[in-house]
């Protein structure tokens, strides 16, 4: 299954707008420093967001899958994108008290999310540049 999203200026500046899969928008901005007016997180901080709802949910969706209780259940992601190479630190936080074999599977369902999987490939970039075709002018 193919995922689309399509990003165009929200204010004519740094602020985005972002369709995803023609459902769902979201914004992105950049800091004050870089010109932006900080409205949202920055598109490189959706990655740590990713990777933290991904983690969540799956370990979330296991858990209600087994009429497991999923309070206390969080994932907190650490991403430092200046670091060579790039490192993300991911923390799954589970209640306390919890039994040990019930905590190695929700463990193994974390490092089984998607967003990680892909995180973990190679990646193929195709791209490429289109030109909008001028509009007919208003008769």
């Amino acid at each position: 299954m193919s995922m689309t999203a399509r990003s165009r200026s929200a204010d004519g500046g740094l602020r985005q707008e972002v369709d995803v899969n023609g459902r769902h928008t979201i914004q992105t901005d950049e800091p004050e420093r870089l010109g932006g007016s900080d409205l949202a997180p920055a598109p490189h901080e959706l990655l740590a967001a990713a990777l933290a709802s991904c983690v969540s949910t799956m370990v979330a969706a296991y858990a209600t899958s087994r009429g497991w209780s999923t309070e206390g259940i969080c994932a907190e992601v650490e991403y430092d994108p200046d670091s060579q190479p790039r490192r993300v630190d991911v923390r799954l936080v589970l209640p306390a008290g919890i039994e040990e074999e019930r905590r190695r599977r929700l463990e193994r369902v974390a490092r089984s999310c998607p967003v990680r999987r892909a995180l973990e490939s190679d990646f193929a970039f195709g791209e490429e540049t289109v030109l909008e075709q001028p509009r007919a002018a208003a008769a």
